[in-house]
């Protein structure tokens, strides 16, 4: 079988999972009837821990990217062939939606499930912060997203500690934005369940594409380098 096949299927049941186990903790926490309440740090342990196993799991067969804001800038910086691009990001992309469809089919078990009250976890603006503080938010958390996925996969870094590195960001980063319907930190993530959930947040989804593409760029490309000198 193809190698950059592999690496596509990875990438698809990567972000997969990734999606599917985070907004679900995100969308149980919104209701109850005995199934919410978990809380914010819930979520950020979903989504850090999660990467985390990902991390390890599909490293080897994908460097398990799981996010348009990583692929581009590694792209860019050489460290992925642009041949492979395309496929890492219908992957990506696929990958989550396939996540939300079910998730949403599943949930739909629940008797105390209302779609339209409880949403499928997507990225919002739930305390009306200003465009630019919501933009400002994704773009600093991804920008340091990438700086520390660059350290942790760089030749020197200490010998299988990327998961735990890459994972515990995550979940830094989610006990930040989590609270603030942000830290989505992917564009990957946001897309599926905002095409689900549809209203509000397929209105705000252009800004969860566009800052952490940007960031992922500042991070890799800019602020990167001026820390570590193997940087390409």
């Amino acid at each position: 079988m193809d190698n950059n096949f592999r690496s596509y299927v990875a990438e698809f049941l990567g972000t997969f999972t990734l999606v599917f186990v985070g907004t679900a903790v995100a969308t149980l926490q919104g209701f109850g009837g005995g199934h919410g309440g978990t809380g914010w740090l819930e979520i950020s342990f979903a989504f850090g821990f999660t990467l985390m196993v990902l991390v390890w799991v599909f490293g080897p067969a994908s460097g398990c990217h799981l996010n348009p804001a990583v692929t581009l800038p590694m792209a860019l910086a050489g460290k992925l062939s642009w041949a492979a691009v395309p496929g890492y990001l219908i992957a990506q992309v696929a990958g989550g939606i396939a996540a939300s469809g079910l998730l949403l089919a599943l949930l739909k078990g629940l008797p105390d499930y209302d779609p339209s009250l409880h949403g499928l976890g997507a990225n919002g603006n739930p305390h009306g912060m200003t465009v630019a503080a919501l933009f400002g938010w994704e773009l600093v958390l991804t920008a340091m997203f990438l700086v520390t996925i660059a350290a942790a996969t760089r030749p020197s870094a200490p010998a299988g500690s990327a998961g735990l590195t890459i994972g515990g960001y995550l979940f830094i980063a989610h006990l930040v934005g989590a609270q603030l319907g942000d830290s989505s930190l992917n564009p990957a993530r946001s897309i599926g369940p905002a095409l689900m959930q549809g209203g509000d947040a397929l209105k705000i989804l252009w800004l969860f594409i566009v800052a952490p593409l940007a960031g992922g760029l500042i991070g890799r490309l800019i602020l990167y380098p001026l820390v570590y000198e193997d940087a390409k």
